[in-house]
């Protein structure tokens, strides 16, 4: 079985549905929390996918608390039910966290898909690290996507023979997504100008933290005429007043409704540069040779820093300003940016976590 419930877990975990579905060694049973609702509907479209639960616990404001009590309480008549040899979970979510801890209560196997990321600040980002440390316990298989996250594991007394680097089925997920042939309306808007596509929404940045974000972007907008941005919104009414407070007035900004899967990773092969202070996209973006700005004060991904395809640049406004800056106006620094190599995997994770579960469940003599 495989449970998930957010977008983002939606778009690392269905490379590895299909792989698995299409494997006569498995009966593979997909469980959807729903976590989030709409986004994630659109991502199970793209990669058709669907799911044989749906538990539908998302309600309006709804909080960490609700999360975790709805999902603990509806997951158990699933497993009941399907009586599975291993649930598959991904990251750092509530849902993996609280789909593991059931397991743990039912001594089911847990198969940990992209495991082993840490900061060790369990503020930053919250609550995803608690809740990768807490899976981390409980897990029978680690399934980490660089020899960093193995490295952590190893550290905290895990298994080494439980620990498989396999890269990130995030890469997995870009064959599916990412068209030569792609366009949209707003390639037009911009033109021949380099564009910035902006994520912003963490917990931890709201409030002045964001403001300062804005204001530093803002700034580059205004200096540079040859300059665009795009920033597909989260639906967070805090994170769209803040936006609206900084860019409500900028031709040189367009600030959208969120995008499906197809097209936020055309847009990310369209971009110049990205700032974010999201996870994911620190491993997608330098697949497509796109520097990446990442807007937080801490990492779990810093293998992407050692390679040269991210820089953590916080949330000062001088700092993020200066780092635009510089990636603006200095060609060489960009192009090893844009060029340097990706340490997270080749696009194969979804194929190897299958056969190392397969071995798991059916080991050889």
């Amino acid at each position: 079985m495989i449970v998930f419930g957010t977008r983002p877990e939606a778009i690392k975990m269905c490379p590895l549905v299909n792989v698995l579905k299409a494997n006569d060694a498995f009966k593979t049973c997909v469980c959807v929390t729903g976590q989030h609702r709409q986004m994630l509907d659109q991502v199970l479209d793209v990669f058709d996918v669907k799911p044989e639960y749906d538990l539908s616990i998302m309600k309006q404001n709804q909080t960490l608390f609700d999360v975790t009590t709805d999902v603990l309480n509806k997951i158990k008549d699933v497993l009941d039910q399907e009586q599975p040899d291993i649930v598959l979970v991904h990251g750092d979510t509530s849902t993996t966290f609280v789909t593991a801890l059931a397991c743990f209560y039912m001594h089911i196997p847990v198969g940990h898909v992209e495991a082993g990321l840490r900061t060790y600040n369990l503020q930053s980002p919250f609550p995803e690290e608690f809740n990768r440390q807490g899976v981390g316990l409980i897990a029978n298989l680690h399934f980490a996507p660089t020899k960093k996250a193995k490295d952590n594991l190893i550290s905290e007394g895990k298994n080494p023979e439980t620990i498989f680097v396999t890269g990130n089925t995030a890469i997995d997920a870009l064959k599916t997504t990412v068209r030569k042939e792609y366009y949209h309306e707003l390639f037009d808007w911009v033109g021949e100008d380099r564009l910035i596509l902006i994520t912003a929404h963490r917990r931890e940045n709201l409030g002045t933290p964001m403001h300062h974000m804005f204001r530093a972007i803002r700034r580059i907008l205004d200096e540079y005429e040859d300059v665009k941005a795009i920033y597909p919104i989260h639906l967070n009414p805090v994170v769209r007043e803040a936006a609206k407070e900084e860019f409500g007035n900028s031709d040189s900004i367009k600030l959208i409704e969120p995008l499906d899967v197809i097209d936020f990773h055309n847009f990310m092969k369209k971009s110049y540069i990205i700032l974010t202070d999201s996870g994911g996209i620190q491993e997608e973006a330098p697949s497509l040779g796109k520097p990446v700005l990442v807007m937080r004060d801490t990492t779990e991904r810093p293998e992407g820093i050692e390679a040269g395809t991210l820089k953590l640049v916080g949330t000062s406004e001088d700092i993020i300003y200066n780092s635009i800056r510089k990636y603006l106006n200095d060609n060489d620094a960009y192009e090893r940016m844009s060029k340097a190599s990706n340490p997270y995997g080749d696009g194969t994770a979804s194929i190897q976590i299958a056969q190392i579960i397969e071995n798991y469940l059916d080991p050889k003599e």
